[in-house]
Order: structure tokens, then sequence, then C-alpha cells
């Protein structure tokens, strides 16, 4: 957390609150993330306009006026919130970066896992996760099969590698997985073309259907504006082991993959 459709929902909140304006003023609260800040952040993000905001993966992107930009990681505890100048600060605030004219954006990470930089434009691309946008139309059935051809993992595991695409976590891997109808331990280059097919085409409906709804928040997560998602009333398996699957009835099992709580239902995913 927060994944793809948090930070899709951050993104298309802030956006409209941001472009165009200047960054008047910096203050770094803390450096030691998962990667140190910059020691001149202040300088590179300074007096710049911002002439775009959009995310790849789990990723925010804020385009500036000298062709650089900001690239943004929340981590698993990170939040990025627009906020009054006139607001008391809060306690995990790591980053605050006053906007001319429109309050201020505070990154705040309890755990401090996230990420700040700014890169140029030019080497945005391998400043990034490698794997395709979970939500561009370079994500494909072929893709995903073709991915999974050399690698001993489950299928799981394969749909959370960012290398392969990027930005799936735990939480919508499996709800994915319940979708396409594919259990999450299946080895996947044991899976057929036409079920790496259902599994990118459960991958749009689901992130969709959650940014839509303005994403999941389990513990720590929060729009741009401090504001709760829904989704997780939507969770068809994630979270529910030993309830009844929403689909059948069956008992919701759960188990761990790679460390990370897993779950399925026996019935409906094969």
């Amino acid at each position: 957390m927060p994944e793809l459709p948090e930070v899709e929902t951050i993104v298309r909140g802030l956006r409209p609150a941001v472009l165009g304006r200047r960054i008047a003023a910096v203050e770094v609260r803390e450096r030691r993330l998962r990667t140190p800040v910059p020691p001149d952040l202040e300088r590179q993000l300074c007096s710049r306009r911002i002439v775009d905001m959009t995310r790849h993966g789990k990723h925010i992107l804020v385009f500036l006026d000298d062709a650089t930009v900001w690239l943004l990681h929340l981590g698993m505890t990170g939040r990025l919130t627009l906020r009054s100048r006139n607001g008391s600060g809060h306690p995990h605030d790591r980053l605050i970066v006053e906007i001319e004219g429109g309050g201020i954006l505070a990154y705040n990470d309890i755990r401090r896992f996230g990420s700040v930089a700014v890169v140029a434009g030019a080497t945005l691309e391998a400043a990034l996760a490698p794997g395709v946008d979970a939500l561009s139309a370079a994500f494909t059935g072929d893709h995903l099969w073709q991915s999974a051809r050399a690698r001993r993992t489950s299928v799981k595991i394969l749909l959370m590698d960012q290398r392969v695409v990027a930005g799936v976590g735990n939480i919508y891997a499996n709800e994915i997985l319940f979708h396409a109808g594919v259990r999450p331990h299946r080895l996947a280059r044991r899976l057929s073309r036409r079920a790496c097919g259902r599994v990118v085409e459960a991958t749009r409906s689901v992130l969709t259907a959650a940014i839509a709804s303005g994403g999941s928040t389990i513990s720590d997560y929060r729009d741009g504006f401090d504001r709760f998602g829904w989704y997780q009333e939507q969770h068809t398996v994630y979270a529910r082991g030993g309830l009844p699957c929403r689909a059948c009835g069956a008992r919701i099992r759960v188990t761990t993959l790679a460390g990370r709580s897993t779950f399925w239902c026996p019935n409906c995913q094969r």
C-alpha cells in the first residue's frame, strides 16, 4: 500500500489543484527515507512551475518547467496531501512543498519507506520500474505469457514483479486472480495464453473499479485531500480468510507466498 489505484486517485485529485502553479518554498524535515533525500532537493524544486502531474506504476511524476521530473514513491505508508497553509503540521511529515497561491503539498510517511528525487526528463525511464504499466496498452496477455516462460515462480508473485508489470501489489494481485479464476500459487510458466489473457482483462477491470472507488483504505492510505478510499468494501478475497466466497459460498483460504498473505477461493479459482 498504496498501489496503482491509490496513486492514480491521488494524482487525479491533486493535478487540477497544482497544474501551472509555481513551487514557492521547500522544507525537507527528514532525509532518511528508503533512499536518502538528495541534498540539493530544495534548490531543484524551489521556483519551478508544475507543468503536469501523472503516474507510472506506483510512482507519482510531477513534471517541472525546466524539463526535470519530481519523482515520488509512497512506499508502504506514505501520503501526499494538499493542505491549507494555515493548518498545523502533522507528525511524520517528511517534506513540505509550498505551492504559490495553492496551499502546501505535504509528504507524510510513518515508516519512511518512500522515496523523493528530481531526475532529468531524459533519464526518467531509467529511474522508473522497468515493467509496463498495468493499465497501459503494452500490458497484454502475450506480454504476460512471454514474461512467465523463463520464470520458476507463482502467477501471483509474477504479477507483483515490478520488472514485469508496474503498479500491482499484494492487495490487487489477490483480487485480480480471483476475478481471472486463477489460483495464486499456480506456476506462472504453466499458464496458457488464454489464462494470461484473463489475468490481464481482470487486471484492467479490478484496477479501474478500484480507482472509481477512490482506492482501498486498509490502514494508512488517504487520497490527496486526506479522504478514505472505499474499494475495500468490494474486496472479494483479500483479508477475507475463513469467510464465505461472495460468488459460491466456499470458505476463502489463506496462505503465505513469498512472505505475503495470499487469499483465494478453492472453487472459483483453478
